[in-house]
Order: C-alpha cells, then sequence, then structure tokens
C-alpha cells in the first residue's frame, strides 16, 4: 500500500530561528510534514548547537526533520540565496531580537515583495504594545507574567522545571501559521502573523485570572492554595518514593477506602461515614484524610501502591525524574519515544510530537542537521551551478556539509 503524504507535505518553511521558541514551533511544522530549512548563521551556526549544562539537548530535541543552510546573512551575496530561497517558500519563521529582521533586510515588508503568498510568522517576546521591544526569555516572562509567583511556595517563587513558555509560544505560533495558510487558500494572499512569549504566558494564567474576578479574592500561589478537593497530594511511600494521589470524586473515595480497607480498618466505617459523602464534606476534612491517606501509602512500595491505585481506578502518578521517563511503558509504546542520534554518535530515545492523526507516521525523516549539511543540496536546488556553490563556500558566504 502506498504511504500517504503527510498533512504539510508540499510547504516549504524557511527558518530563521534559535534556541527553543522558534525551534519548536518549525519542528511541530517539520514532523507535520514540511520541508523546514533551517537557516544558521555562518561561519559558526546556531549558537544553540554550543550550549553546555541543561540547555544541551535543545538543539538535538527541536531540529529534527529539518535541512540546514549555513548563509552570511550580512552579505550581498547572503541575502540573495534567502530570497531565492523565499521566492518559492510558504512560511518564514523568525525570532530575531527586535528590529534586527529589518536591519537585515528580511523583515515583513521586505519579504512580502518577494513572496506576496509568504506566510511571515515573528516569534517574539511579546506581541504589540509598550513592551514589544524589550528583549525577553522564557525564564524572565515565567516571572512577569505571574508563572513563577504561582509556582514556589509563598515567598519564594520559582521557574517551573521546562521551558514552558518557550514551547508554548512555538505551539501558538505554529496554530497561527496554520490558519493563515488556510485563509491563503481563500484569498491567495500570504500576511504577518506573531506569537510572543509573555501573552502566551498571561493565557496560562488566565484561569487564575478569571478565578480572581469571580471570587474577589487574591490568588494564593499553587503550594498554599485552598485546595479544590481534599486529596491532591504527594505521599511518601515505604521505600522512599512519592505517589501523588487525586481523590476527585465520590466514586474515588468509596474505591480508593475499598481498596485499602486492608491496611486501614478505619476505611470501612469511613466510606460511608455521613459527613464525607460530598467533595465539600471531604474538603473541610482534608487534614484528618490527608494524613489518613499519607499512613496508608507509607506502608506500601511505591510499585505496590501504584498497582493497587490503577485497579482501583483512582487518579495517581508516580513522582518520576527526567531519567525515569526512557523506560516509561507508555512512552515506549508505539514508538513515542523514537531512537535519534546524538552530536557525539551515540542514539537515545526522544518524545515523537505528541499527537496522534490517523495512519500518519509522525517521526523522524531527518536527524538534526550537522552544520550546513543541506547547503550545496537547497543551492542546486535554487538554480545555483556547481561552480557558483563551490565560490560561495570558498568565499565563506555558505558552509557545505563537513567532508
Amino acid at each position: 500500500m502506498t504511504e500517504r503524504p503527510l498533512p504539510l507535505d508540499g510547504i516549504r518553511v524557511v527558518e530563521m530561528t534559535h534556541t527553543i521558541m522558534g525551534p519548536s514551533c518549525g519542528v511541530a511544522l517539520a514532523d507535520l510534514g514540511a520541508d523546514v530549512i533551517k537557516i544558521e548563521p555562518a561561519p559558526a551556526g546556531d549558537h544553540t548547537r554550543r550550549l553546555p549544562g541543561f540547555a544541551s539537548g535543545f538543539f538535538t530535541l527541536f531540529n529534527r526533520n529539518k535541512r540546514s543552510l549555513a548563509v552570511d546573512l550580512k552579505t550581498p551575496e547572503g541575502r540573495e540565496v534567502v530570497n531565492r530561497l523565499l521566492a518559492g517558500a510558504d512560511v518564514l519563521l523568525e525570532n530575531f531580537g527586535p528590529g534586527t529582521a529589518d536591519r537585515l533586510g528580511m523583515g515583513w515588508e521586505d519579504a512580502r515583495r518577494v513572496n506576496p503568498r509568504l506566510v511571515y510568522c515573528a516569534l517574539k517576546g511579546f506581541l504589540s504594545g509598550p513592551y514589544e521591544n524589550r528583549p525577553a526569555l522564557d525564564e524572565i516572562v515565567q516571572f512577569m507574567s505571574g508563572i513563577a509567583y504561582m509556582t514556589g511556595p509563598p515567598g519564594r517563587p520559582l521557574r517551573a522545571g521546562a521551558s514552558i513558555i518557550d514551547i508554548l509560544g512555538g505551539a501558538y505560533g505554529a496554530i497561527a501559521i496554520l490558519a493563515a495558510l488556510r485563509e491563503r487558500d481563500r484569498t491567495g494572499e500570504g500576511q504577518f502573523v506573531k506569537s510572543a512569549l509573555f501573552e502566551s504566558g498571561a493565557f496560562l494564567m488566565g484561569s487564575h485570572m478569571a478565578g480572581h474576578a469571580i471570587t474577589g479574592e487574591k490568588i494564593p500561589p499553587m503550594p498554599a492554595r485552598r485546595g479544590a478537593w481534599a486529596v491532591y497530594d504527594p505521599f511518601n511511600a515505604k521505600d522512599g518514593e512519592q505517589v501523588f494521589v487525586g481523590i476527585t470524586s465520590n466514586g474515588h473515595w468509596h474505591r480508593f477506602c475499598d481498596q485499602f480497607a486492608d491496611e486501614d480498618p478505619r476505611l470501612a466505617s469511613l466510606r460511608d461515614d455521613p459527613a464525607l459523602q460530598s467533595n465539600e464534606d471531604r474538603v473541610a476534612a482534608r487534614p484528618r484524610l490527608v494524613a489518613l491517606v499519607g499512613d496508608v501509602i507509607a506502608r506500601l512500595d511505591r510499585a505496590q501502591a501504584t498497582a493497587r491505585l490503577e485497579q482501583a481506578e483512582i487518579p495517581f502518578a508516580p513522582v518520576v525524574t527526567t531519567e525515569d521517563l526512557f523506560d516509561d511503558p507508555q512512552l515506549n509504546a508505539n514508538g513515542y519515544l523514537m531512537p535519534v542520534r546524538l552530536p557525539s554518535g551515540a542514539t537515545t530515545k526522544l518524545p515523537k510530537l505528541p499527537v496522534e492523526m490517523d495512519s500518519h507516521d509522525l517521526g523522524l525523516r531527518l536527524e538534526a542537521p550537522t552544520l550546513g549539511e543541506h547547503s550545496r543540496a537547497v543551492l542546486a536546488e535554487l538554480g545555483y551551478a556547481a561552480e557558483a556553490i563551490a565560490d560561495l563556500e570558498a568565499r565563506r558566504i555558505i558552509v557545505g556539509p563537513a567532508a
């Protein structure tokens, strides 16, 4: 049977981005089948390739299924290469600092003159407004949007443990691009779209804002919140591991009591206690119930506790580390973790795009590219003769694949 083309097959994306926000937008489009050509600055390439520590995995994760064209945009010849590429492209992504794209001659007005059908997506710190020319980073926006305030205990704001604002901003950029492409189907014209970190963070905070507007109460950080459920906490198991348990309905409470009555005889009578028959009743008894559930979980190893919670159909989660995810049974089912090559040449498993689409395999087609791995091929597609490509490479206007 002939494999169906991926949803974005035939869409060409020119990506001039770095770090996470822009590349996460690009990798979503690439995984969905777009031909994403990553423009890297020659001669050094995307600085993300060289980041240490917790950032060392950025490039590998967010640049799979893309082709690398390394070109010096500060030269007329380099800009000509990109303009020829834009003339036949569908989408341009850029997350330069404020004003940089215009200085390079790659701003929206420049690009639309080259290709009126182009969807131009700017991925920035802020949407239009008084902050729009400020530089911004994920962590800065976590603090200024209230995410850090909500994450840490009172007086100790903490960033979330992943770059959630960068990735969400990239995802909203991809949504805007797909909407603009759909509109282009009707009008024949491209358009400028923009996604931003700060407004993405504010969107995440929207439910808290609505809660304040409804109750009139100051919203406390999550560790100090007034819970909506009696039991919604991590508990220590006998082996030193932890399990999060969420008892959020009458059914959960009854099934917890039935499942663990052998561990604590009090549960048999508490199951049908008239004072505990609604969620509101149990919230009022929260300190007593949290202590009771804690006593039960502490008598079991984590594996024993999670097995019994799953059997009782009670929401639970083992509290895991990054390293635990490599062996997660769910992620390893159906290839949700796919083998990829690391810069060292070793292999590991990393997550696919977290969606399913009928019979499409949204997996790995291209490893994260080496610097300039596809420069010669892309220029040849643009009609450059071999001698012209060699000349540009000799003058370091482009960087070709390593020998």
